[in-house]
This record gives structure tokens, sequence and C-alpha cells, in this order.
């Protein structure tokens, strides 16, 4: 399935291709700041969620606050995936070289990316996400660094609920750092850099 998206070649052939997901309302540029910011000199795939709840773009339905559509979300993480395989195609980047960049609803589809296949993504950078499927088995993640950023005081996900993927992600293989700030939801400078220090000590 065709997503809109934004494709920019970068400067560092040998970086991976960033794969940036906007949370609830965003697009495919939203996140181009945070690119920006982690490696400004590597390619960029900035894709928008095919749903839309209440004129706002996002990648899977839900029923409601916190609880996700999950058949929805398994048929949308295999479109994405299939995408993401076709415009490694079409703009000649590294399909085994990609890396996640999402924020909350864009963290939870990159989630559920590395909860249903093995070799999606070679790393990831989650912010403010939550466990895409209970009582789901993994796939064997090994060796796979993943960055988790999230509040304390987040009124959206409770701190039980980050900690849960976080012992998901690590029982599988992945390498998980988690960070954590005294903040909400919004997305703070703070994590940001925290994510291109480990951006820069795991994927170059």
């Amino acid at each position: 399935m065709e997503h809109q998206h934004i494709f920019i070649e970068g400067k560092d052939k040998n970086a991976p291709t960033l794969l940036l997901l906007h949370g609830t309302g965003g697009n495919e540029k939203d996140l181009l700041p945070l690119a920006e910011m982690i490696d400004p000199e590597a390619s960029i795939l900035g894709v928008r969620g095919n749903v839309e709840e209440n004129g706002m773009p996002r990648f899977f339905r839900r029923l409601r606050e916190g609880v996700f559509d999950e058949e929805d979300l398994k048929r949308r993480t295999n479109d994405l995936n299939d995408f993401i395989e076709d415009m490694s195609k079409e703009y000649g980047f590294d399909r085994n070289h990609v890396v996640a960049i999402g924020y909350s609803n864009g963290a939870n589809i990159a989630g559920s990316l590395l909860y249903h296949y093995q070799d999606a993504l070679k790393g990831a950078i989650l912010f403010h996400a939550m466990v895409p499927l209970k009582n789901f088995q993994l796939p064997s993640l090994d060796g796979i660094p993943v960055f988790i950023g999230a509040g304390k005081n987040d009124p959206l996900i409770p701190m039980d609920e980050t900690q849960e993927l976080a012992e998901e992600l690590r029982k599988s293989g992945a390498a998980v750092e988690e960070f954590w700030t005294n903040g909400g939801h919004q997305l703070t400078r703070e994590e940001v850099e925290k994510a291109n220090a480990w951006y820069k000590t795991n994927m170059i």
C-alpha cells in the first residue's frame, strides 16, 4: 500500500536510512528536525500514516484512547514493512540498514515492526511508545539496539507500560536503553540529545 512520504538522500552513503514515523495528527515532515539532530548526514524516509482519526493521520486504528485495534495494527505493520521494501528499490537505499525514529503513534508502529519481523529494522528510537500487542510471540531480535525515551509523568502512557515494552524487547534479545525524564507526553530536547548520543554509540 502506498504512503504519502518524503525521501531525502543523505550525504553519508554508509549511514543508515532514517525511517521517520510521526505521532497522531502529524505528517511525513514532522520529524525532519529530529533527524537533523540525530544524524544530519543520513538519508531520510518520512512516512505519513494512512489512517485518519477525526481528520488526523495515524498509522493504525484504535478502539479508544490506549486500546489498539490489533487486527488493523497487524495489517498496517505488514503494509509498512512492504512499503519500506518497495521504497528501498525505488530510491536505492540498503533495506538492511534502516533505523526507525518514531514518536507516540509512530513509535508504536515502529515497535510493532520489531514485534513482527526479525530483520525489519537495524535499530529503533522509540519516543513515548506503548506495548503494541499483548501476549505476542516476538521474533529473535538478537543484538538489535533500541532506544526508548519516556516521561515519568506521561498522562497517556503509564510507566509500567513502557517498562513492559522494554522487557519484552530485551527478552527477545534486543539491546534496550531506556531514558526517563520527569516530563509528560511531549518530546523533550533532553530525550533527543540522549538519543543522539545513543545513536552515535550504537548505529554509526
